[in-house]
């Protein structure tokens, strides 16, 4: 009885429930069909972005200016713009007048103070400092400027000190003068080592092309110590120019020497490499000191002797420096890495790619073909060409593009790029290269057997589109392999010995 009691009081409770369920239900509906509409979703950030890029922003709304992108270079932005061609019957968004292109810094200018100390720390500390070098940089570069102080300034007595030793007497007017040539000629050497000491980076990337560069330099330094006996009256500005050659040769090989022992040692022995090396170096001038003293008494032809001495010295050096087989991916060695891998299929031995490292080239000079991290103004003639090819790297941390008017491939970097993107753009920029010269060969004057082909063919705003397009493909098939063997090899791939400019595409 008592269960069929409980059972009647559950089956009258669902039923209430179910009820109230009811007409909790027709309430919602109610209000449901007497709301107003909705409105329509804000659009994200990124919506937002991308309906704005390549067209004009808001402040530019009446005008015939269309945004591009935004670019930075060591925290300051610039915003670039391009004007739209008047021409009506066009429907293209890439149209734009030419030369039209425009850049607007977003940061009022530095201040003459801040200008100052920027120019003094790049001379004085390294990029990156503090973050870039250890906690005791700072002590014992202090000590060592001090140490130098008291260095030089001992060393104008002790020059004065010799030249009193060789009979000229501090009585007369000449010892002066001839000590005050003298400093001035070492503090010239001095000014010049110091100057030079600001392209300290690039003592990592183009350890070989600056070692050689300093010893042509040490030879140059000599040839105008010797022309001072010719010409006694121009002694100072030659002397001071020689010393300048010199020290800056000085400051070369002392900054390449450790990178270079660093590749000979096996293990925690970098130290007695070192020594070692030194050790033969000095015996090395010692012997040759008293070669030259041996045939100096012969009174041999100054310039004959001098001539034959230096072709020894440079071919000497230039064996040297070929010899060094170093680990590291730099911009040349790099190079020839994806040139034999497009070409052969395969990444040359670390010997093989050492020996076909172009050694004989100055470093400064900007005549390569394949740019990393440029800015925009110098990638893109036309801006057009730019909204094109963005499409096709809106998943890469890069864009590449080739400017037929400076015959050049531009890889721009992103501002969210990180190592490995850096080492893709550079991979695609050789990649792009090479298709645009197999392009340009199928236009070659027969007869023509310029290695380099007719460059002088400008390619079309849809060629260079196309090409792209193309090497897009080809990158994604074969990055990662050109990877894999590189490694099979024995290489190391640094994005900061391809020397990346410092400009990036940023978000506006």
């Amino acid at each position: 009885m008592k269960f069929r009691q409980s059972q009647t009081l559950t089956s009258s409770t669902s039923s209430q429930d179910a009820r109230l369920l009811a007409r909790e239900t027709l309430r919602i509906s109610a209000q449901l069909a007497s709301a107003p509409p909705s409105a329509p979703p804000t659009p994200t950030p990124l919506e937002s972005k991308n309906l704005k890029l390549g067209f004009v922003e808001e402040e530019f709304v009446n005008s015939s200016l269309r945004f591009i992108c935004c670019e930075e270079i060591d925290g300051r932005r610039w915003k670039y713009l391009a004007e739209n061609h008047d021409d009506s019957s066009s429907s293209s968004n890439l149209i734009f007048k030419k030369g039209s292109l425009k850049s607007v810094c977003l940061q009022t200018p530095q201040a003459p103070i801040e200008e100052l100390v920027s120019f003094i720390r790049s001379y004085v500390v390294p990029e990156g400092f503090p973050d870039s070098v250890s906690s005791s940089y700072v002590p014992y570069m202090r000590w060592r400027a001090l140490k130098h102080f008291f260095g030089g300034a001992m060393g104008v007595f002790t020059t004065q000190s010799l030249l009193s030793s060789v009979g000229i007497s501090r009585n007369f007017g000449a010892p002066g003068a001839v000590a005050i040539n003298w400093i001035l000629k070492d503090g010239a050497g001095r000014v010049g080592k110091m100057l030079f000491a600001r392209q300290g980076k690039k003592f990592d990337y183009d350890l070989k092309q600056l070692r050689f560069a300093g010893d042509l330099l040490m030879e140059f330094g000599a040839g105008l110590e010797l022309a001072t006996s010719a010409v006694p009256h121009l002694f100072l500005p030659l002397a001071c120019a020689a010393n300048v050659a010199k020290n800056v040769a000085a400051v070369t090989s002392t900054s390449t020497r450790t990178p270079i022992y660093k590749a000979f040692a096996r293990g925690e022995n970098l130290g007695d490499v070192t020594a070692k090396g030194e050790c033969v170096g000095n015996i090395a001038d010692l012997l040759g000191t008293g070669f030259s003293i041996m045939i100096s008494k012969r009174n041999p032809s100054l310039v004959t002797t001098f001539g034959l001495l230096s072709c020894g010295y440079l071919l000497s050096s230039y064996q040297e420096v070929k010899s060094v087989v170093l680990h590291t991916l730099n911009r040349a060695r790099f190079t020839v890495a994806v040139n034999s891998f497009i070409t052969t299929g395969q990444v040359p031995s670390l010997k093989e790619g050492n020996l076909k490292e172009k050694v004989f080239t100055f470093p400064w000079k900007e005549d390569r073909p394949v740019l990393l991290g440029s800015r925009f103004k110098d990638a893109f003639e036309d801006p057009g060409l730019y909204i094109a090819l963005e499409p096709l790297f809106e998943r890469e941390r890069y864009l590449v593009t080739y400017n037929p008017e400076k015959k050049k491939v531009y890889a721009l970097l992103k501002d969210n790029a990180k190592s490995d993107d850096i080492l893709k753009a550079a991979f695609h920029g050789h990649v792009l290269l090479h298709s645009i010269r197999s392009s340009l060969k199928e236009h070659t004057v027969p007869g023509n057997h310029n290695k380099y082909v007719n460059l002088d063919i400008v390619p079309t705003f849809s060629d260079i589109e196309g090409v792209v397009a193309e090497s897009c493909k080809m990158v994604s098939n074969t990055y990662g392999l050109f990877k894999y063997k590189a490694t099979e090899q024995g290489w190391m791939m640094l994005e900061s010995l391809l020397n990346p400019g410092r400009a990036r595409l940023c978000q506006n």
